[in-house]
């Protein structure tokens, strides 16, 4: 029987971020920094200094996000905190036309990442994360929690392109769907 836990991302746990994310897919390169970053500040960043920004997030708090472990390997990631620490989401125009929560609402949490190594796809790692992370934002008085899911209408996808999560996940971890952003992808939204 496998075990799965979950924990916070802290500067004692650096090692098992960097593992979660370079499993395989883009995490080794991206580090979760593009949901922080306009697209201008993203094209002028390298891997190096993409690793060295989260690092810095990680350490000046909070936590932006959630590992699990398996059988006590770090083997996944999710990128949960306030919208207003993701400059990406207002800029996002599929997400600005369709968002009614005020983009500059510290209450207003979201999921915008998840990675899982190679090896531990298809586990059912992505709902222990989601849970995971709606808890944290429970407990750091998150208010709302928004996701921008694909919908996969159950066919195979490319992993890189689900770094989202899915509709099927997000919907079994207690959110509902408000709308359609754009074919194939659609705005959650979980409230506490």
């Amino acid at each position: 029987m496998v075990t799965i836990t979950t924990e916070v991302a802290t500067t004692a746990r650096w090692d098992d971020v960097q593992h979660a994310l370079t499993g395989g897919g883009d995490g080794a390169s991206c580090q979760c920094i593009w949901p922080v970053l306009t697209n201008k500040d993203w094209n002028e960043t390298t891997t190096p200094q993409r690793t060295e920004m989260l690092r810095e997030e990680i350490i000046s708090g909070p936590p932006p996000g959630i590992i699990a472990y398996v059988d006590g390997e770090a083997a996944g990631w999710i990128r949960i905190g306030p919208r207003t620490r993701q400059a990406r989401i207002p800029r996002t125009r599929i997400i600005a036309a369709v968002s009614t929560e005020p983009f500059d609402d510290d209450t207003v949490w979201a999921v915008t990442c998840f990675v899982v190594r190679r090896e531990h796809r298809g586990s059912g790692l992505n709902l222990e994360l989601l849970r995971a992370a709606v808890e944290f934002a429970r407990e750091s008085g998150a208010r709302l929690i928004e996701g921008y899911p694909v919908v996969t209408g159950g066919q195979k996808q490319p992993s890189n392109d689900l770094f989202h999560g899915t509709l099927t996940t997000f919907v079994e971890a207690g959110f509902t769907k408000k709308t359609e952003l754009k074919p194939g992808r659609a705005l959650v939204t979980l409230e506490f």
